[in-house]
């Protein structure tokens, strides 16, 4: 064999107990025979932190105040600052800072990157772009907030096997936020299907979307809702749409709206009974046109999904007052650039994105499905109906694994119409139920699962480039197959 060289490492120690975990690593990659260096730029350290310090010394590894001597390392391992920090970070580390991530080479941090909160994922000034962190024992929020995802990298739990009863002392028995796992995702599927099931049993969902301007969004809702299984599926559409949608979706009972001048739905059909449907999904491609037909769908005592133009027509009605005054469970499913029309009053927290999902569902009653990187989900515990003791009933959920091939247009309708379908058969009037049901809310974190594979999916087998709204409906149900 030839000579094979080790990777020069270079260690980043902050005074506290991160910094001794970093100097731990050290220790152990010495005796492993790895050349280490040492940034250490603080006179003083905590008292463990300090010992493992001058351990290291008297194994003769070098110290620096500096950056510039570990320029030249292949590797950092960053334990600068960890768990709890909530001030700024200042020069001369932030400078240190800005000099490693110039590098462009592979940073591992140790519980999470110096210069992220610990909760929101602010960059408290500057912070490392990790290439990958090691969370220890726990999962911490700033790991699930959009902000800190790009300082993060690929990250991995070091579980501790940290005693239950040890999390439920501090955290009780239902921690208020939860990640979304594959395990609940599949209990809340609407699989298997009891072999005496009809199209009745497994529910009835009315989309209401489309114009001429955004004929597309109905087909992808529709898609979207056909991989959920409904029993049966109506689409609400301008009536100069039907040819389209029932060309493209035979199965589907598409009903004509009358429509305005430019191609929008001007108001449901007369007549129309709301009350024989499980569920409606309404919102994708409307246009702001279509206020009266979102306002009676509002009206009705339905459950709802509401998504795109059918939250700007929201929105402009009146959030708050018109949601906490709906009995039926409500889905909103906003953007941030919606959330914000939404809820006003929130735009200037958006930086909290866990806290305003919570705000919101506290406000309003309504589960709220805050999109973005990684989606939130926020709803209110049904066994108590006095607003101000919300805050410690909201139940939060955050979806740990997605991607960025869901950031194209259309990919929002998809997940509407899924997440409608789901809530319909899971809302199948009592008289109809056969079989396996799950809770309607528990379902939302389903869809949003479940819409989440299928891009992860797709963009593995066509990149992240490769995955259009179009194409992400054709991996739903191979999505599953895995599981069934």
């Amino acid at each position: 064999m030839g000579n094979f060289q080790l990777p020069a490492i270079g260690v980043l120690v902050g005074p506290g107990h991160n910094g001794g975990d970093a100097l731990v690593v050290a220790r152990e990659l010495h005796f492993q025979g790895f050349p280490v260096f040492v940034y250490c730029p603080f006179s003083k350290l905590k008292e463990l932190t300090g010992c493992h310090a001058e351990y290291l010394r008297s194994l003769n590894i070098p110290f620096f105040d500096t950056i510039e001597p570990l320029k030249n390392c292949d590797l950092f391992i960053d334990g600068l600052f960890g768990f709890g920090l909530e001030r700024e970070i200042n020069a001369p580390v932030s400078t240190a800072i800005d000099e490693i991530n110039q590098l462009n080479k592979p940073v591992f941090s140790i519980d999470i990157p110096s210069g992220i909160h610990t909760d929101t994922g602010e960059v408290l000034g500057t912070a490392i772009r990790a290439t990958h962190t090691f969370c220890l024992g726990l999962w911490k929020l700033a790991f699930l907030q959009d902000r800190a995802l790009e300082y993060v990298g690929t990250s991995e739990l070091i579980d501790f096997d940290i005693p239950l009863a040890d999390i439920v002392a501090i955290l009780g028995d239902f921690p208020a936020v939860q990640r979304i796992t594959k395990a609940s995702a599949i209990q809340s599927l609407p699989l298997p299907r009891s072999p005496i099931a009809h199209k009745y049993t497994n529910g009835h969902l009315l989309i209401i979307a489309g114009s001429a301007r955004y004929n597309g969004a109905a087909i992808l809702s529709a898609l979207g809702a056909r991989a959920s299984g409904v029993g049966m599926l109506s689409i609400a559409v301008p009536e100069s749409m039907k040819p389209m949608l029932s060309n493209q979706l035979p199965e589907a009972l598409v009903i004509g709206c009358p429509e305005t001048s430019n191609g929008a739905i001007k108001d449901l059909p007369v007549g129309i009974d709301l009350g024989i449907y499980d569920a409606i999904a309404c919102g994708p491609g409307l246009t702001l046109e279509a206020a009266i037909a979102v306002e009676s769908v509002l009206e009705c005592d339905r459950p709802l999904v509401i998504d795109a133009d059918g939250l700007n027509i929201l929105a402009q009605l009146g959030t708050v007052p018109i949601l906490s005054e709906r009995s039926a469970l409500t889905v909103i499913t906003p953007h941030p650039g919606e959330f914000k029309r939404l809820f006003p009053e929130l735009a200037d927290k958006m930086g909290d994105r866990i806290a305003v999902t919570q705000q919101a569902a506290q406000l309003t009653g309504a589960v709220v499905l805050l999109k973005g990187a990684r989606v939130c989900i926020c709803s209110v515990d049904e066994g108590d109906s006095l607003r101000d003791s919300y805050a410690s009933r909201t139940i939060t959920y955050l979806n740990p694994e997605s991607t960025p091939a869901l950031a194209r247009g259309g990919s929002g309708d998809v997940l509407t119409g899924l997440l409608g379908g789901l809530i319909a058969s899971a809302l199948a009037k009592p008289s109809k139920r056969i079989g396996r049901k799950s809770p309607p809310k528990s379902v939302v974190e389903t869809a949003v699962w479940w819409h989440a594979r299928a891009g992860i999916m797709a963009a593995k087998e066509r990149t992240e480039l490769g995955v259009d709204a179009f194409t992400l409906t054709q991996y739903l149900i191979p999505a599953l197959r895995e599981f069934y």
